[in-house]
Parts: structure tokens; C-alpha cells; sequence
């Protein structure tokens, strides 16, 4: 049954919570205590991809003993830098707003598990989120669209009525392979023209940025239930 009042999807990592600095570290430091050698640039780069995808690009394999050593510490040292994570500016009143207004909130994201629990642990927002992803619904993640038509599918909600807030060229593409509207913020590191050229239809600093601009972003065209 498809819903008659659109839906905000949202990526978290990058886009609600600011983490991604602390995936470069911990995988760096993962890397380097597997025996691998990658750049941190490189590491930033593909920040948002599934993990799976992560390992392949930047050490060949997925499935070497070196990867998945490097995949386990990875997981443990993410785990001892929670600590670190921090709620990006205007987050939870972003996602409030949403739901004030009748539309329907999603968590869009490919997070393991774990780390899912971590941030939204972190996020406080449990009362006004209607559906949630993780790592556990989709075979290969962004930028296959297959989490944002999981996503979709369980808010149901149409493509057209629907946009995704995300800070990775992958989240970008993710959405628009599937008619959904893409909205970028720079607080992930990437800047406007990659986003742009990936798909994004607009381009803010923040999720405080976009609360400020509400008006005037994609956001204003979804239907209201």
C-alpha cells in the first residue's frame, strides 16, 4: 500500500552523525596493524561504501586473511572511538521537523549492525523514526540502490515522493538510480561539484543548513499527510 504522505530518507554516518573522520582513523589504523598500507585520502574517498566493496577497492579483496583482519579491528576500533561521535548541528531538530510536518522518516543507511546501534543510541530520535535499514537488508549497498529501495518499499512510499539527504557521491547515486531526489550536505567532506555530479539536486553545509532553507529545498515539493 503506498503511502500518501512522502518520505525523507536519510543517511546517518556523515549526514547526522559526525563519524566519517573517525571510519578513516579506525580503518587506518586497522590497515596499517593488518600489514596494509593505505593512504588515508584513499580511505575518505570511499567512505560510505559498503565494507565489503571498501576492502576491495582499496586492498584487492574482500575475503584475504589480511582484509579480514583488517575488517575485525576495523569493527573493535570503531567500537573504543564511540565515544567520539557527536550529533552534526541541526541533526535531531532536521529530523523533528520532518515529522511535524507529516512527513515519514527513514534511516537509509547500510551500517553494520553494531555501529547502527551505536548511532542511534547517539541520534535519541527512536520516537519520530518510522523505518530504519542496516547492513542486513541489501546483498551489495550504496551505491547499488537496492538499501533505497528497501527503504522505499517499507515506508511505502513512491520514488517521486520521496528524497534522500546524504553526504557521499554513493548516496547521491544510490537515489537517483531509483527516480528518488538527492540531497547533499558538505559536513562528510566531500565537496558540491562531486555531489552534484553524482545526482544531488541541491547541496547545504549542514543538517542545520537545510533546516534554515527548508522552503526552498526539494523537501517542500513532498506530499504532507
Amino acid at each position: 500500500m503506498t503511502s500518501t504522505a512522502g518520505a525523507v530518507l536519510f543517511d546517518i554516518d556523515g549526514t547526522l552523525v559526525d563519524s566519517n573522520y573517525i571510519h578513516v582513523d579506525t580503518w587506518s589504523r586497522a590497515f596499517a596493524d593488518a600489514g596494509l598500507s593505505v593512504p588515508s585520502w584513499r580511505i575518505h574517498r570511499c567512505i560510505g561504501m559498503d565494507g565489503d566493496k571498501l576492502l576491495e577497492t582499496l586492498v584487492g579483496s574482500a575475503d584475504s586473511a589480511a582484509a579480514l583482519e583488517a575488517k575485525d579491528l576495523h569493527s573493535e576500533y570503531y567500537e573504543d572511538a564511540s565515544g567520539r561521535l557527536q550529533v552534526l548541528p541541526g541533526a535531531r531538530e532536521l529530523l523533528q521537523r520532518m515529522d511535524d510536518s507529516g512527513l515519514t522518516v527513514v534511516l537509509a543507511t547500510s551500517a553494520p549492525e553494531a555501529e547502527l546501534a551505536t548511532l542511534r543510541d547517539l541520534l535519541d530520535v527512536e520516537g519520530i523514526v518510522s523505518v530504519v535499514t542496516s547492513a542486513e537488508d541489501a546483498d551489495v549497498a550504496k551505491p547499488s540502490p537496492e538499501i533505497v529501495e528497501v527503504a522505499l518499499q517499507r515506508a511505502g512510499v513512491d520514488p517521486a515522493n520521496a528524497v534522500m539527504i546524504g553526504d557521499s557521491v554513493w548516496d547521491m547515486k544510490a537515489a537517483t538510480r531509483v527516480g528518488v531526489s538527492g540531497i547533499g550536505v558538505r559536513c562528510g567532506g566531500v565537496p558540491d561539484a562531486e555531489l552534484r555530479a553524482a545526482g544531488a539536486a541541491a547541496v547545504y553545509e549542514d543538517p542545520a543548513d537545510i533546516v534554515q532553507h527548508l522552503s526552498e529545498s526539494p523537501i517542500a515539493g513532498l506530499r504532507r499527510a
